[in-house]
């Protein structure tokens, strides 16, 4: 009797492309990208918030041939939602309409903001100086926390996003 070769699980395997990584704030949104093999997370950018943010976001999407967007979802550290995640759903439903053709998801971002200005001290950055790149930093905490998971679990991060207006299949990772 033959002896079926062995057997291993298969590794997860991530997908290749660049994502934008996004810090929602209500005065400035923080972007960073990742590397196409989608294993790095680097600062991009911060952008004002208000009417002009939108528009630049789908033009750094396109600059950067990002295949998806990935927001982050501010929670409690209970993991529920209040008033900031609202508006951060109804920013990423407004982004996933304006992009069309990219995906955007949300993915949990508890303690990003503490974490990039923790980095920052480290790194120096005192006052006004980790006030301009905080936003990034938190974007690129929670690009990098989303590749990680990806590559760890084989399976894309967080909830796809319905454009505003249609409804959420709200898969989550």
């Amino acid at each position: 009797m033959a002896v079926p070769p062995e057997t291993r699980p298969a590794q997860p395997v991530a997908r290749a492309g660049v994502r934008l990584g996004v810090d929602v704030g209500d005065v400035r949104v923080g972007v960073a990208r990742s590397d196409p093999a989608g294993v790095l997370a680097t600062p991009v950018e911060t952008v004002a918030a208000g009417d002009a943010c939108l528009p630049r976001l789908v033009a750094l999407a396109a600059e950067h041939d990002a295949m998806e967007l990935v927001v982050g979802l501010p929670r409690s550290l209970s993991g529920g939602e209040g008033p900031a995640a609202a508006g951060v759903r109804l920013f990423a439903g407004r982004l996933a309409a304006a992009l069309a053709t990219r995906p955007v998801r949300l993915v949990d971002e508890r303690l990003s903001t503490v974490a990039a200005e923790r980095t920052l001290r480290e790194r120096g950055r005192r006052g006004p100086a980790r006030r301009a790149v905080v936003d990034q930093q938190a974007a690129v905490v929670i690009l990098q926390s989303a590749l990680d998971t990806e590559r760890s679990l084989g399976t894309p991060p967080g909830e796809i996003v319905a454009a505003a207006g249609e409804p959420s299949d709200r898969e989550t990772t």
